[in-house]
């Protein structure tokens, strides 16, 4: 069984942040280990608080699970300050510098860019979107923003479908002036579109839409987590990029079809229906 480790924060009500990354990971059959980078105060109903872990704790964690549990793959999440987004950048560059000339080394490496819960709570502080955009996004291998955060990181006013192929691009031209040729993939999710359609932009240039239907459901929280979470596990099991992105889009579908109303307000998904449906 390999492992995959979410970087993110802890939403208590299990829908979004590393319980649900965990989820998503064994639905795939993949073992799941986690660094929080924050505590939320947070139930169906939104985010009422957050409170960042230091940068220390999320340092000295990462540097335990990397001795004893190297990930096959990484997603980062909410990252809520500055200074935990500098922790992540290093671990980053060290990973790369001590893995590169072993066989296989190469591991996936994700970004779901939290900036913002839906409730409209910031999630991550100015200073620390400016290192993402700067620094973290040249290090990850494929970003999944949705249309709000495409805008934010790209500099683009991003209304609708049609600007979304335009931003992608920009976006994957200003990472793409690091000295090794980097060349980030882009998964764009259209859920606040309609129909709600998704961009991928490979490394390669290459764009293509991929259809998506309308689910019904106030099951909802939580969505972009798990469609990054869902592309991270299919790379590791060995899809294409396209074939992640298409498997990713049809294990979320199912989850929002399948899911059961809990709580008073946006409930999550059914994050685990691999596991339990015949």
């Amino acid at each position: 069984m390999q492992t995959v480790l979410t970087i993110a924060g802890f939403d208590p009500s299990s829908g979004a942040g590393v319980t649900a990354d965990l989820m998503v990971f064994a639905a795939h059959s993949l073992y799941g280990t986690a660094c929080i980078t924050a505590l939320t105060v947070q139930s169906t109903q939104g985010v009422r608080s957050t409170h960042a872990t230091s940068a220390d704790v999320v340092c000295a964690t990462l540097d335990c699970l990397e001795e004893d549990l190297p990930p096959a793959g990484i997603k980062i999440g909410m990252l809520a300050t500055a200074d935990n987004v500098c922790i992540i950048c290093d671990y980053l560059d060290k990973h790369q510098q001590e893995h590169w000339h072993l066989p296989q080394s190469w591991i996936p490496v994700v970004l779901d860019p939290v900036l913002r819960s839906t409730s409209g709570r910031e999630l991550l502080d100015p200073a620390g979107i400016t290192l993402m955009r700067d620094r973290l996004l040249p290090q990850v291998d494929w970003i999944t923003p949705n249309l709000a955060e495409l805008a934010v990181l790209s500099g683009i006013e991003v209304a609708g479908r049609d600007d979304m192929p335009r931003a992608c691009r920009a976006l994957q031209t200003r990472t793409a002036t690091s000295p090794d040729g980097h060349r980030l993939g882009i998964f764009a999710t259209g859920g606040h579109i309609d129909p709600p359609d998704d961009f991928l932009l490979l490394p390669t240039g290459e764009g293509l839409w991929l259809p998506g239907e309308r689910v019904n459901t106030r099951s909802t929280h939580g969505t972009g987590c798990a469609l990054s979470s869902a592309f991270l596990s299919r790379l590791v099991l060995g899809d294409t990029p396209r074939q992640a992105a298409q498997g990713a889009k049809l294990y979320a579908s199912v989850a929002l079809q399948t899911a059961k109303k809990i709580g008073l307000g946006s409930g999550p998904m059914n994050h685990l229906w691999p596991l339990i449906e015949p």
